[in-house]
């Protein structure tokens, strides 16, 4: 049976709940799921009012301040988002422009993973009908701006990276499952991705379309199969913070891409057949992508990379495209999605389409991106 058709029948209703212990590894992603790292960047952030946040390239040598602690957390919240599940103790569960999340265990009960949060200023005020994870007692503020620093303006983390605490002492302990944060806690996230690293992943929009990566030097291969085609565009919330065409979050259920400029909302998503089964609204509606593995049976794509681990962030500045003479190489640094029309051969701009958050959803959205035949994800070429 066709893979496409399997992801149908998977989709048509929910499935018992997967768990990171049940899932098999896709042969096709194993050398992508155990690359040799490269260290980037360490961030360090302290659980106390007016607490720095701190980024360094030099090893811990030397830090940069980019920011503050508005408001520390005590709390860690045992029902986390479903897809949390899939990410390893210790590590980021989720990179966006509008959050950070830091799995700590899992919940059997809820059958999700226990998490704390840190998010950006723009968080302490959101709107009145937020359609995100959300958690504000397990959550540290700060005074960084949404789509800014850590969230996704040049120092976000990848899903996977490890997170440490220091309590007391400059010590880095890991993070276990009978964690719980206390005032004056330091963390730090070591920030690292694949030493290789791909030059973009290509999906055929439609059903069981080839998902093929591709490395420099020529080297390709198919990753996984399009279960079902996106055909729509959504309210996703955090697209308001993050430009046509970028990465909006990574984890372990998803690849939220932006199709509207700063300060609108739209966009759609990526996610793993497993996943998208236990999701009413991913069933029934169009504003999704289904992906799942090349061969029947080969296994699944939950918190599996390159989709959903160790190789995609947010990555935006809004001054990239200022006027000076670094605009065309700070573009190649950072990642695009790019759109091939049914019918064309060249690759073109994703469309600019925004949304009204507080007005029914139009009939166009739902077939916005039906003449999109394929997408493309760009990775930044800098480090290749």
């Amino acid at each position: 049976m066709k893979n496409w058709l399997i992801g149908l029948l998977l989709l048509a209703q929910p499935l018992l709940a997967a768990t990171p212990e049940s899932l098999s590894l896709p042969q096709s992603v194993k050398a992508e799921n155990n690359p040799k790292l490269q260290y980037l960047y360490r961030i360090r952030i302290a659980n106390v009012p007016n607490g720095s946040i701190e980024v360094s390239n030099e090893a811990g040598k030397r830090w940069y301040q980019v920011g503050r602690v508005l408001y520390p957390t005590l709390k860690v919240n045992k029902d986390g988002y479903a897809a949390s599940r899939w990410v390893k103790n210790g590590e980021i569960a989720a990179t966006a422009v509008n959050a950070i999340h830091v799995k700590v265990g899992y919940d059997q009960v809820n059958n999700k993973g226990v998490i704390f949060s840190v998010l950006p200023k723009d968080q302490l005020r959101p709107p009145r009908e937020y359609r995100s994870y959300l958690s504000p007692d397990s959550s540290i503020y700060t005074d960084i701006p949404a789509g800014q620093k850590i969230f996704g303006g040049g120092f976000a983390p990848f899903v996977g990276n490890k997170v440490f605490f220091s309590r007391q002492t400059s010590y880095l302990y890991p993070i276990t499952a009978d964690y719980q944060p206390s005032l004056g806690d330091v963390y730090t996230i070591v920030v690292k991705r694949p030493l290789d690293y791909p030059k973009e992943i290509v999906f055929e929009n439609t059903f069981g379309g080839a998902i093929t990566i591709r490395y420099f030097g020529n080297r390709e291969k198919v990753i996984g199969t399009v279960l079902r085609p996106v055909q729509g565009v959504g309210r996703f919330e955090g697209t308001l913070y993050a430009s046509t065409g970028r990465i909006r979050a990574n984890h372990a259920g998803v690849i939220d891409i932006s199709t509207s400029p700063l300060g609108k909302i739209g966009g759609f998503q990526i996610v793993p057949a497993e996943h998208g089964s236990d999701l009413k609204y991913v069933r029934e509606l169009t504003q999704w992508m289904v992906i799942g593995p090349p061969l029947v049976g080969e296994g699944s794509l939950e918190g599996v990379a390159p989709f959903f681990r160790y190789f995609i962030q947010p990555d935006f500045r809004a001054d990239d495209l200022d006027d000076d003479d670094n605009w065309e190489q700070r573009l190649l640094n950072r990642f695009l999605v790019e759109v091939k029309l049914k019918g064309e051969d060249n690759w073109r701009a994703m469309p600019s389409l925004s949304l009204d958050r507080n007005k029914e959803l139009p009939k166009w959205a739902n077939s916005a991106l039906d003449k999109v035949s394929s997408f493309r994800i760009l990775f930044p070429i800098e480090g290749n």
